[in-house]
């Protein structure tokens, strides 16, 4: 048999042999992608002790330390795509939450803000990181900000990624609907639920895996009491961020999808207002996950950003 002939029947077997397992298999196939995507992004997975958890998280790259904090419901692979625009250039740093993820879910820890930006911080002193880019989406952007005004002069630079958190960012349909009845569309039931949740959390989804989806809207419904209270813990226990914004003392680019339809871009102006050294891109055509959504082009606006404000004088 010609060498072309045989290559192209072992290419077709691999073929098959990958699409019965998205669906005989799903779980084992979404390993297999999160591996190549992974792998493409020079990311490995590790894992840290903190007291009272066990955190794991991605981690690949060289240069100063960049951590990464997904958003609600989300995890550690919510920026593996972009990661592989940043790991030329930062030491990229992405933990699963606890409650989320590949984390522990214990019943009767503290989910709420600041108990997550404490964890945060037992997380980053653990790596030795030092001083930190640290940058943050939805939820993640709201433990990501109160720890900038918290640690303000152990944070680099902040990026802030349709950040929750403010009165502003709260003002919409979705979170009317929730005073009103309790459900909301990140608060997942059903494996249809998840579908949903998907459709409202991006305007322009890109391609994922059928085994991948599959496996995360599993998840999600075997989550769905915990993140439950979670969410009702986060949005009715933690402080709001405006009267902190003014203590950040980071460099902070603000970022906000316009198609957002969970968190009001309104918000991104009122945030850039409150916090001294900031600016803002608003991305079109984006929902509420610009990393996922535009990978390329968030990545970029983040490097030209870190880029012009090293070349301040005055920085601290």
């Amino acid at each position: 048999m010609p060498a072309t002939t045989t290559l192209a029947v072992l290419a077709a077997t691999g073929a098959v042999a990958a699409l019965v397992l998205e669906y005989a298999a799903p779980a084992v196939a979404a390993r297999g992608w999160l591996t190549l995507e992974r792998a493409r992004a020079r990311l490995r997975v590790r894992r840290a002790a903190i007291p009272g958890s066990a955190i794991p998280y991605l981690d690949g790259g060289r240069g100063e330390p960049l951590v990464l904090v997904h958003g609600f419901g989300g995890d550690k692979d919510n920026f593996t795509r972009i990661a592989r625009f940043l790991t030329p250039h930062f030491h990229v740093v992405a933990p699963d939450l606890p409650g989320f993820g590949d984390a522990g879910r214990d019943p009767d820890t503290d989910y709420g803000i600041g108990a997550q930006v404490g964890r945060l911080r037992a997380f980053l002193e653990a790596l030795g990181l030092g001083r930190a880019h640290l940058g943050g989406n939805s939820m993640g952007g709201y433990i990501a900000a109160q720890y900038a005004a918290t640690y303000p002069n152990d944070v680099r630079s902040l990026w802030l990624l349709d950040a929750a958190g403010t009165a502003a960012a709260g003002d919409t349909e979705l979170f009317r609907e929730y005073a009103a009845t309790g459900e909301f569309v990140l608060l997942v039931r059903t494996e249809a639920d998840f579908a949903a949740l998907l459709g409202a959390a991006m305007h322009c989804a890109p391609w994922a895996p059928p085994s991948l989806l599959r496996v995360l809207a599993r998840r999600a419904v075997v989550d769905s009491a915990l993140h439950r209270r979670i969410f009702r813990d986060i949005s009715l226990g933690s402080p709001s961020l405006e009267p902190l914004l003014p203590s950040i003392a980071a460099p902070c680019l603000i970022v906000w999808g316009r198609e957002d339809r969970i968190l009001n871009p309104a918000a991104a102006a009122i945030m850039q207002a409150l916090i001294p050294r900031s600016a803002v891109v608003v991305m079109e055509d984006t929902g509420h996950l610009p990393m996922i959504e535009r990978p390329r082009a968030t990545a970029r606006d983040f490097l030209r950003f870190v880029a012009a404000r090293t070349r301040e004088p005055n920085r601290p």
